[in-house]
């Protein structure tokens, strides 16, 4: 746990889901975009027998600040790294060097894991986090772009490989 005069960063529990279901809806109204994630699947999701994620919550004076979602990934050039799939501080709390200091956390835990990198999107148009990012020495990978499969396609494709193979 990373504690300063009015900071707290501590892992999520159990017992955080519904704190973090409604950060993650504030979250993807910030950005423009729609979640669906429920309790139910978070806590079955990153609290389980096999967790998918790992979350930490920032509290400032008291009040719930923010949170940071990650999980373990693998780069076959590098080995071992975190992704980091979010990191959000709340309105009253920005400015106030909360994410930094969630950053600092996770890239301890990655340090204390063998990790090699942390990985993490950006939309483009968030210009105050790709400045902030940069300030910490990220760099943006241009070159690299970011695919989806999902919906129909996703189904279409898993489709085909349930089908059995034939010579």
């Amino acid at each position: 746990m990373v504690k300063s005069h009015s900071l707290s960063i501590r892992p999520a529990i159990a017992g955080d889901v519904p704190l973090l279901n409604t950060m993650i809806h504030e979250l993807a109204t910030f950005e423009r975009l729609e979640a669906s994630i429920t309790e139910e699947t978070l806590l079955r999701d990153g609290f389980g027998p096999r967790p998918a994620f790992r979350a930490l919550i920032a509290e400032s004076q008291g009040a719930s600040a923010g949170y940071a979602l990650f999980f373990s990934s693998y780069n076959s050039f590098q080995g071992r790294s975190l992704f980091l799939e979010d990191i959000y501080v709340r309105e009253p709390f920005r400015g106030k060097g909360i994410g930094k200091a969630m950053l600092a956390r996770l890239a301890a835990i990655a340090q204390a894991e063998n990790c090699l990198s942390i990985l993490f999107h950006v939309l483009d148009w968030n210009a105050n986090a790709i400045n902030a990012y940069r300030a910490l020495g990220a760099t943006l990978l241009d070159e690299w772009k970011v695919f989806c499969l999902e919906g129909r396609s996703l189904e279409a494709l898993a489709q085909l490989g349930n089908q059995e193979t034939r010579p």
